[in-house]
């Protein structure tokens, strides 16, 4: 498939801000990278610091097989589409290196307890994909006194829906599967 030629589609996500550019290139064996600052681009993504510098884009997120951009509120979407989809085009098409390590999302199992080991394969096996068939991801910080701490990211950044996503649909499961989970908390 590397050798065909390289083919990004858009996808809208529930977050108004947020755009969702899936391709046909594996881009992450697995998790998320995310980018906010041109800084942290700038050192580990090639591809989110081309994206990052781009008038109107605020943040990029690189999944598996796609790219969330979030625009600024005051950015055009007619011109952060047009140049986020042909830089995207273009990075590919050329070989260039999307991100300088692969990301393992969420804690260090070496350092974490049972229960966070517990948690953390929930989200992978059943909470992350669904999250980023949005263009999302869902990260955990921590574990403490019942409570699990996430961070929220691309599409589900900011999203007006995030919070019914946080307690509706991830806390009720989470509760459900693992008994030691009280709450679910965005940080």
């Amino acid at each position: 498939m590397e050798d065909s030629a390289v083919y990004v589609s858009l996808e809208f996500t529930p977050n108004p801000n947020t755009l969702k550019y899936s391709v046909n290139r594996k881009l992450l064996d697995k998790g998320a990278a995310n980018f906010t600052k041109k800084e942290d681009a700038e050192k580990r993504s090639p591809l989110a610091f081309k994206l990052l510098n781009v008038a109107g884009i605020s943040g990029v997120m690189i999944g598996k097989d796609f790219v969330t951009i979030t625009k600024t509120e005051d950015g055009d979407w007619d011109h952060v589409h047009k140049t986020a989809s042909d830089t995207i085009d273009q990075h590919l098409t050329a070989g260039e290196l999307v991100l300088d390590v692969d990301l393992s999302a969420g804690i260090s199992n070496q350092n974490a307890t049972e229960i966070e080991k517990q948690i953390q394969k929930f989200l992978d096996d059943e909470i992350r994909p669904a999250v980023a068939m949005d263009g999302g991801d869902v990260t955990l910080d921590r574990f403490e006194d019942g409570v699990v701490y996430l961070y929220m990211q691309g599409a589900c950044a900011g999203c007006p829906s995030s919070s019914m996503t946080l307690k509706m649909g991830i806390e009720t499961k989470l509760r459900a599967a693992i008994p030691e989970v009280i709450e679910v908390v965005q940080i």
